[in-house]
């Protein structure tokens, strides 16, 4: 059986969309089990998400470079008082634009913190995420920046849309 030009050209088109759904699933599974993780103190598999030189910059925590820098975040005291009081790290839906082998996801987390019988917003922030495909076809989080919705034009600027950017679709 022999494909004429015109199945051809659509079977090639059908496999471009097929990969890019794949790669907009695969970034959507690797965000949402961030919380997850965060919240079972996993700090391995937190800063499993990151490129080895990965950077994860957290507002009023500074920007950490590494896994050993990102995985201290988890293992530090705040986080740690957060699980021990009783912690939940929510992500919104994440806006992706791939291009190639690089994409940026752009959404809202919130961390919410048992108190008093009841839980409060303990943190509400815009976050980028900046990644990359790895070799193996895995996608890793190359810069995660984060930063609080308090007000700050900083952090309203990390959810608009960066022009040059946008790769064959959105989401």
């Amino acid at each position: 059986m022999t494909c004429d030009a015109d199945s051809a050209t659509r079977l090639a088109a059908f496999e471009a969309r097929l990969t890019e759904l794949e790669d907009r699933e695969a970034i959507r599974n690797l965000i949402a089990s961030y919380g997850p993780l965060a919240d079972s103190g996993d700090a391995a598999g937190v800063a499993a998400l990151w490129r080895d030189d990965g950077v994860y910059e957290v507002g009023g925590f500074g920007a950490n470079r590494g896994h050993a820098a990102i995985a201290a975040l988890i293992e530090g005291p705040t986080h740690q008082q957060l699980m021990h009081d009783g912690c939940a790290h929510l992500l919104g839906p994440v806006h992706i634009r791939i291009d190639g082998a690089r994409a940026v996801a752009l959404g809202h987390s919130c961390v919410l913190r048992h108190r008093d019988g009841g839980f409060e917003a303990y943190r509400v922030s815009a976050n980028s995420w900046e990644l990359a495909r790895e070799a193996d076809g895995q996608w890793r989080v190359t810069r995660r920046s984060n930063r609080l919705l308090d007000g700050d034009p900083a952090a309203r600027a990390l959810l608009s849309p960066t022009p040059g950017t946008t790769g064959s679709g959105e989401s």
